[in-house]
């Protein structure tokens, strides 16, 4: 009967005591030990499934933590939080106060680069080579871990440029599997495809071309030949590049049949891999699919209509629009500012641009939208998902800066609808015609209708051009909310013992804003308290103070959002009862209301 093995390796240094024969076991534990947890707890599978050989390859050979390894992303790394001194509590990941999701910096020695975002590891261990060359450790080996959907974004293009020209000790490692969240798209994952086919001629190779020692494409669920291979490069010195080919969700049938919807699958059957479905009927619809319905719906209508993802037809629901109209609706892969300014180009000739991307990955892109999109005055449609707190991915995923850092950009408008059927009248009534780019933020989740398809998909109104709207009267304190938060506004205020004296206003466009609702509110009552799902240093409750300042009101104003610091990861719930913009927080401020 085999030891268990998994159990005694505290760290790398407790895995390198083994002999190599044993580490095919180790992975088999370890990506068992991987399967058990996030069928319970949930958390990203597929990645971290596909790497446990290199894993287990790479600390085996590499003196980590003094070599450096870089993880992109992060979603490939829980076989590497297990190894590194975090098997025992690996069970809190994601969890509040437990272990991030993501390689952090302040959680171990062993994460060298915070990560979250994609197509940071080439640059970042570039910089730490270059680093230890000018300390005079000519010895110490970075490594960089980066998908073949990763390598295709700009960033990574501009990394491996600046370190083909360079003597830098470090070894890139594309670990090739034809899928990031959705498969992988473009003109480079045709190029991989040929190299690992063999149709590709060797002296065509676009890395050796840059300047690096390529090697590949090799088996990466062959630990015997990628120890030989990696005891090979350490010896080499300079840019290095080893191409390695695995397979997403290896060691679960399900996971590697399956390999979108188990990238992250929720819980399942850690034995059978069967997902445990959760009931669906009289449930609101996710904001992406009320999105995608009514892009698809439109899109029928209207000829001119496009849509535009980086990487996530899924996540956005932008997929039904790709099935029916593959010619109109684009995933560019993992290359925002790239989409930005594509649907900046097609504005130009009149197209009705939906540009959807992540509240979070907007940022990537900032200088593209004041550049290329504000400054023109074009018309593009920013329909930015996951805007809010979005839950157990982090810090890194939070959508909470859009409103501070689209709030200072000329020409741009701001929209937050209250529900399901907020955002589908603003997406009809953008296509009607606009005359400046418009960013639509709604948050990750379910609405508050469960009957909207049913009762409102496909009957459309057109909004009202900045325009506030009074949901409920009060008597001495006024309520301003933007966008979802209103529903906590709403639950709150059936709760609260004072309801009368609290007056509540939906403020959807947050840029401009309604003035003439500002004035009455401001001359109306006593004490002004505004609510958001972002930062408060620059977001709506900011833009409330700079029109009290201006108009010289001297209300008295408390601003509700999310406070100056990242805030971490746990659910939805737990992080908006910190900061203290969630339900029972209300009601306990509105029970107050008055004094």
């Amino acid at each position: 009967m085999k030891s268990d093995l998994l159990s005694k390796i505290y760290n790398p240094a407790d895995l390198r005591l083994l002999k190599e024969e044993q580490l095919a076991q180790v992975a088999q534990e370890l990506r068992q030990f991987i399967i058990d947890i996030v069928s319970v707890k949930e958390g990203h599978l597929g990645a971290s499934l596909g790497v446990v050989e290199l894993t287990l390859a790479l600390h085996y050979v590499f003196n980590t933590p003094n070599d450096l390894l870089v993880w992109d992303v992060g979603h490939q790394a829980y076989g590497h939080k297990i190894l590194t001194e975090r098997r025992e509590i690996f069970h809190t990941n994601r969890q509040i106060g437990g272990v991030s999701g993501f390689p952090k910096r302040s959680e171990s020695v062993y994460d060298t680069f915070g990560v979250g975002h994609s197509s940071t590891s080439i640059s970042a261990a570039l910089g730490m080579a270059i680093a230890s060359k000018l300390k005079g450790d000519f010895e110490k080996e970075h490594i960089a871990v980066i998908g073949d959907a990763s390598i295709a974004s700009g960033m990574a293009f501009e990394g491996l440029n600046h370190a083909g020209v360079t003597d830098a000790n470090i070894l890139v490692i594309l670990n090739d599997n034809a899928i990031g969240i959705d498969p992988s798209v473009g003109a480079l994952k045709k190029y991989l495809t040929s190299v690992k086919n063999g149709k590709n001629p060797r002296q065509n190779n676009i890395i050796k071309s840059l300047n690096f020692d390529y090697s590949g494409p090799i088996d990466g669920h062959d630990l015997p030949k990628l120890i030989k291979e990696l005891n090979r490069l350490k010896k080499i010195k300079g840019p290095k590049f080893l191409h390695i080919v695995t397979t997403k969700g290896k060691g679960l049938q399900q996971a590697e049949e399956n390999q979108v919807k188990y990238h992250a699958p929720g819980k399942f059957d850690a034995s059978t891999g069967e997902i445990h479905l959760k009931p669906e009927e009289n449930l609101p619809p996710k904001y992406q699919d009320v999105f995608g319905l009514t892009i698809l719906d439109l899109a029928k209508k209207n000829e001119k209509i496009i849509g535009i993802t980086p990487a996530m037809p899924s996540g956005s629901s932008l997929k039904f629009m790709m099935d029916e109209f593959p010619e109109r609706a684009f995933d560019v892969g993992i290359a925002e500012q790239h989409a930005v300014t594509l649907a900046a180009g097609m504005a130009t000739q009149g197209m009705i641009v939906y540009c959807n991307i992540y509240s979070t990955f907007l940022q990537r892109a900032y200088d593209q939208v004041i550049h290329d999109v504000a400054l023109q005055n074009l018309s593009v449609i920013f329909c930015l998902d996951r805007a809010g707190l979005v839950g157990e991915d982090g810090a890194t995923h939070h959508g909470v800066f859009d409103i501070a850092y689209l709030r200072s950009i000329p020409n741009m408008v701001i929209y937050a609808p209250l529900n399901e059927i907020e955002l589908q009248n603003i997406l009809y009534t953008v296509q009607l015609g606009i005359d400046h780019p418009i960013a639509i933020r709604y948050p990750r989740g379910r609405g508050v209708l469960p009957n909207w398809e049913v009762e409102n998909f496909g009957h459309y109104e057109k909004i009202n051009w900045n325009k506030a709207k009074c949901l409920k009267d009060g008597t001495k304190v006024a309520v301003l909310s933007a966008g979802t938060m209103g529903n906590n506004v709403i639950e709150a205020l059936k709760e609260s013992t004072n309801s009368n004296e609290i007056a509540h206003y939906n403020f959807s466009f947050i840029k401009p804003l309604d003035i003439n609702a500002l004035k009455t509110i401001f001359s109306t009552f006593e004490r002004i308290i505004t609510i958001e799902e972002g930062v408060k240093n620059g977001g709506f409750g900011s833009a409330i103070l700079e029109f009290a300042a201006s108009n010289d009101f001297k209300n008295s104003i408390e601003i509700l959002g999310v406070p100056d610091e990242f805030i971490e990861h746990g659910t939805v719930n737990q992080l908006q009862q910190l900061c203290k913009i969630d339900v029972k927080s209300l009601i306990n401020l509105f029970s107050n209301g008055s004094k």
